[in-house]
């Protein structure tokens, strides 16, 4: 788990650095994704067993649901990601992707 967060750190600088030199902007926001879901699972118990989804393949399946402008992903310890998105209708929300790959508008 330690190797996995420094490895996401050290992955964190290097797209900060890309983002700087060349404008990579998408590579740099799933990173970050990615650095906020080692966050989270610092915080889970022993017991729990993460699954190796990324925030890259929450985002694929989050667009291929519809929705656009994905932001925030971030991975609980129930391997649920919860991201921000807009809508088909345009509409600003937040949507929850499950273990399962099914894509839900968060609070329904």
């Amino acid at each position: 788990m330690q190797r996995r967060i420094e490895t996401l750190a050290t992955a964190t600088v290097v797209a900060g650095l890309l983002t700087l030199v060349w404008g990579l902007p998408t590579q740099a926001q799933n990173i970050q994704g990615d650095r906020q879901a080692a966050t989270q699972l610092a915080a889970c118990e022993a017991g729990d067993r993460i699954d190796s989804t990324t925030a890259a393949d929450a985002r694929k399946k989050i667009e291929a649901a519809g929705y656009r402008q994905v932001r925030n992903l971030v991975k609980g310890c129930d391997n649920f990601w919860h991201a921000s998105a807009v809508s088909k209708d345009g509409g600003q929300g937040s949507v929850v992707v499950t273990p399962k790959g099914e894509v839900w508008p968060e609070g329904n």
